[in-house]
């Protein structure tokens, strides 16, 4: 009798196992939509280990500080070695998380590039909203514009320490006259998410504003980008 319970069990239990619908077999029949992140993350993770799931992989990425903290936005922050502190998940695996992440940010870039104007301070911002929002340093981006306010060029001027950019307006004006630029754009990023400008971000604008008025290169705007919020000079009246 208590044997006959036993083999009963066993096929309850694997019953149960085969009842499980693994994220592959889900997505095809209902879709992305209705995945967990779990579950979206495990069909990139593909193979679990002899303790783990690939669904349970996931849920220790999504489990991992930097993701915790910012949910998959964090996915930008964390490190392929980190990744691979997983047991289950190695280096292919970790490459395909990363790039995962990145196609999410170029995504919503390309999204945001249809409506993009260079004499629309929110366009601009949500277009570099994605590509600046998870910097951990402050990264000052000069846009070069021509006398339609079309980009001519694209330029990194300085990358900073976690608190403070470097930028130097002797550079700013040497990228915009080599481009033969007649309007430009300053871009920056504050990693403590708040776009509110510090007195030198005042200081340098205004600097510019007037070296550039000098030589007739006008500056169209400031712009700093913070966690899905950001700051325009233009808007705010303080140019």
């Amino acid at each position: 009798m208590g044997k006959k319970c036993v083999m009963n069990s066993n096929r309850l239990l694997q019953t149960t196992v085969t009842n499980v619908e693994m994220p592959y077999e889900k997505f095809m029949r209902l879709g992305a939509c209705v995945l967990t992140e779990a579950e979206l993350l495990a069909i990139i993770i593909r193979t679990g280990t002899a303790d783990n799931s690939p669904v349970e992989l996931g849920k220790q990425v999504l489990a991992l500080p930097s993701v915790k903290e910012n949910g998959l936005c964090g996915l930008h922050h964390v490190t392929v070695k980190e990744l691979m502190s997983i047991k289950g998940i190695g280096e292919v695996k970790a490459v395909k998380i990363k790039c995962l992440a990145e196609l999410s940010m170029r995504m919503a870039m390309s999204r945001a590039g249809d409506k993009l104007q260079f004499l629309n301070p929110s366009s601009v911002a949500e277009y570099y909203m994605e590509k600046l929002r998870h910097e951990k340093k402050e990264k000052v981006i000069l846009l070069l514009l021509d006398n339609r306010s079309c980009l001519l060029e694209e330029c990194l001027l300085s990358i900073g320490t976690v608190n403070t950019s470097l930028l130097s307006p002797r550079e700013v004006f040497l990228a915009a006259l080599k481009a033969e630029a007649v309007h430009i754009m300053l871009l920056h990023n504050h990693p403590s998410g708040d776009p509110a400008p510090s007195r030198q971000d005042v200081l340098i604008t205004d600097k510019v504003k007037k070296i550039g008025s000098m030589i007739d290169i006008v500056l169209l705007d400031h712009i700093i980008i913070g966690d899905n919020k950001y700051m325009s000079f233009k808007e705010a009246g303080l140019l």
